[in-house]
């Protein structure tokens, strides 16, 4: 009763957690102004060490909150407070890549639902084919794509150092 129950709390946990993570990155692809959108990147980064912790591997989870949310985030604020706030751009609602946007969104949410409905187990079928749970993704995460969580930080220092020479050449313009 005790681990059924726990496993149905684990459960609601990781859609909680994967649900606020998604929609943090939503909120960083609508969101005009940077300091949003860093602000909703901590809250993704911070519910993905929840994932982590729910997967069982804990250490990784702490690094993902003291690490990306404390070191990481810290130089990303940084380097969006040395944009220009004032920046008309950032007052305008929505870009022109709102529509394409939107309808890339709503057929990778009907493949989605297509891949879940067809792939989803049914009472028929075998009985020696155990499920893939939260102990087995957490074994293929650390065992296969361990170098992808790590590579995540090169990603996040390419995009500073990208908005940094953005941030000169606006300046070489502007005189």
């Amino acid at each position: 009763m005790i681990t059924g129950l726990l496993d149905n709390l684990d459960t609601l946990l990781l859609i909680a957690f994967g649900t606020g993570a998604l929609a943090g990155g939503v909120l960083m692809l609508v969101l005009r102004h940077p300091m949003q959108v860093a602000i909703a990147l901590i809250s993704t980064m911070v519910l993905l060490g929840g994932i982590y912790g729910l997967l069982g591997v804990h250490f990784i989870a702490a690094f993902q909150v003291l690490i990306y949310v404390g070191a990481v985030m810290v130089f990303m604020v940084y380097v969006i407070m040395l944009l220009d706030a004032r920046d008309p751009s950032f007052k305008r609602r929505f870009s022109g890549m709102l529509a394409p946007g939107l309808a890339f969104g709503l057929v990778f949410l009907e493949l989605l639902a297509i891949g879940v409905w067809y792939g989803a187990p049914s009472s028929s079928s075998p009985a020696g084919r155990a499920g893939f749970g939260l102990q087995q993704f957490a074994e293929a995460f650390l065992n296969e794509y361990w170098l992808h969580f790590e590579l995540t930080s090169v990603l996040l220092l390419a995009a500073a150092v990208a908005t940094l020479a953005v941030i000169k050449g606006a300046r070489k313009r502007n005189g």
